[in-house]
């Protein structure tokens, strides 16, 4: 796997949420900057026994 596309939202309360598309990864944190330490950090935990992909994007359809 070359990368991973996860698409962002931002919840109600203010926070935010990654979801990967075609896998099951799902992160949330409270601020843009949490949020992608906790993409890697989930990627990282996903990816434990295979080499991780080259690059993750967060992507999102709204300006956030």
């Amino acid at each position: 796997m070359n990368e991973l596309i996860f698409e962002i939202t931002q919840e109600a309360d203010g926070g935010f949420v990654a979801e990967a598309l075609g896998e099951s990864i799902i992160t949330q944190a409270d601020t843009l900057e949490e949020l992608r330490a906790n993409v890697r950090e989930a990627v990282t935990a996903f990816d434990f026994d295979q080499p991780a992909p080259a690059r993750a994007r967060l992507h999102s359809k709204h300006r956030v």
